[in-house]
């Protein structure tokens, strides 16, 4: 039996009004091989000894003629907390930039950091020269003006470093925010905004003896990527939401460097996935949990119609194990620990939500039977290093060329027992095909993807076509220890 399913109106109606049928809760109940376990309770009350603290929201700002200053500072990470961070307008989380479509996007960045900045716009298709190629990093005491026009599709997006060595510690240390693209086609959909909609970065965080978060990556950390027992939501430590009933929109981006999470609610109820790295899908589907590697996004409906006043609903990354996955001394290897993400707390009874349609949007991208050529790209980790076809990057060699508006297929091929969540600039991909490992393709797959998540041993096949500009871009893993030990390529379109 599928894992998920498409929702019929009368279904999705049904699930946000918390009445599920017998037979979608027997669809949703099991949880693909990666998942080991999942706890169904409601938890009554926060538990005495969970010291949590309250989301806060990034300060929202359009970019046009802005100036974004990254410099080093402190920021409260929970609970009274005074940690070193690096922020960007003296913020943590960084600004959540907001445009609309076809909108002029005019930024200018200052680095005031110790080290070599430069920005990229993940998820968007700007020229390459505005990219945030890290061959366009500007020294301490530099700047770099970005000015180019967003057609991209409305969706969660993001922005972060790409310095190349430093990108790990650069958006570990806070240099990342969320970027939204507005549209007609999705604020004609009734979509919960304002309070209701929570844009969200999650992490995880490992800490020192003073409870602030250190970055010190040794070489375990090399291999399976920096990871830390400790929850992070918008920069806060174990962070909870005052919520009321009703319908919510979660806008979600996994900003860790190396964690994958598996999310799902602590009730058991499903979540209603409207989107993902590349906007909305086409139809709302009801998963039970969606899984998310580094710097994927996923744009999920949270219905709490029915919910009591002081009644509280985790969203946590339940447990997993890898097929094949590599240990490492020293717990290193985080993977698949459970954490408690985000606890949200009703105060409030609120009317029930409004319906809304159960078709979103019609999603277009390259065409896998209009595929003129095919190409293999190898993910490899050994030897404490991590290889693309067998080559490190180096920032002045073309590793391949692609001819502009050609359809093609890629192979990412993970030769490894680490994961490795693969991520293509300057456009957006369809996932065709999983072998081995999950051997399908997921739900929050579907539609139009900018990183895909492979498992060990596992091959995603993706339709690509590049039909924005053209220019020097980049093919990498995204789990950023991976990235910045050279597991990364660069691509020429021309």
């Amino acid at each position: 039996m599928s894992r998920f399913s498409h929702l019929s109106r009368r279904q999705f109606l049904r699930v946000l009004g918390g009445s599920v049928p017998a037979a979608t809760v027997g669809a949703m109940a099991g949880l693909p091989a990666l998942v080991s376990g999942c706890e169904r309770s409601v938890v009554a009350s926060p538990s005495p000894a969970e010291d949590r603290h309250p989301l806060r929201l990034a300060p929202e700002i359009e970019p046009q003629n802005l100036t974004l200053t990254a410099a080093p500072g402190t920021a409260d990470v929970g609970g009274g907390v005074e940690a070193p961070v690096w922020k960007l307008n003296e913020s943590l989380p960084s600004p959540l930039l907001r445009v609309r479509q076809g909108d002029r996007f005019r930024v200018t960045m200052r680095n005031d950091l110790p080290q070599d900045l430069i920005l990229h716009w993940h998820g968007l298709a700007p020229p390459d020269d505005m990219d945030g190629h890290p061959r366009f990093a500007v020294p301490p005491g530099g700047s770099y003006a970005y000015d180019f026009s967003v057609e991209d599709r409305p969706g969660t997006y993001w922005y972060h470093s790409h310095t190349h060595m430093h990108t790990g510690e650069q958006t570990y240390r806070g240099i990342g925010g969320l970027l939204l693209v507005d549209g007609d086609e999705e604020e004609g959909l009734g979509l919960p905004g304002g309070e209701r909609e929570i844009p969200i970065i999650l992490q995880d965080r490992r800490l020192g003896g003073d409870g602030t978060p250190v970055y010190t990556p040794f070489g375990p950390d090399r291999m399976a990527g920096y990871m830390g027992p400790e929850p992070f939501g918008n920069g806060i430590r174990r962070p909870y939401l005052e919520v009321d009933s009703g319908l919510y929109r979660l806008r979600v981006l996994n900003g860790s460097n190396a964690r994958i999470f598996r999310l799902a609610r602590s009730d058991g109820r499903p979540l209603i996935l409207i989107g993902n790295d590349g906007g909305l899908l086409e139809e709302a589907q009801t998963v039970a949990s969606v899984e998310m590697g580094p710097a994927e996004r996923v744009d999920i409906l949270l219905n709490l119609d029915g919910a009591e006043p002081g009644e509280v609903v985790m969203i946590r990354s339940v447990s997993f194990s890898l097929q094949g996955g590599m240990g490492f001394m020293g717990g290193a290897n985080l993977q698949g620990q459970p954490l408690d993400l985000l606890e949200l707390r009703v105060r409030e009874r609120a009317p029930e939500s409004p319906s809304l349609p159960t078709r979103l949007s019609t999603v277009g991208g390259p065409d896998p039977g209009q595929a003129v050529r095919e190409r293999s790209f190898r993910f490899d980790s050994r030897m404490m290093n991590h290889f693309i076809n067998g080559r490190s990057f180096q920032m002045d060699r073309v590793d391949v060329e692609v001819p502009f508006g050609d359809t093609e297929l890629w192979h990412f091929v993970n030769a490894s027992g680490l994961p490795h969540p693969v991520h293509l600039h300057a456009t957006h991909f369809r996932v065709v095909s999983r072998r081995g490992g999950r051997n399908r393709v997921m739900a929050w797959e579907e539609g139009l993807k900018d990183t895909v998540l492979l498992l060990p041993f596992e091959t995603v096949t993706v339709a690509v076509r590049f039909t924005a500009h053209r220019g020097l871009y980049l093919l990498h893993c995204h789990n950023l220890e991976h990235e910045d030990m050279g597991m990364m390529a660069n691509v020429l379109v021309v």
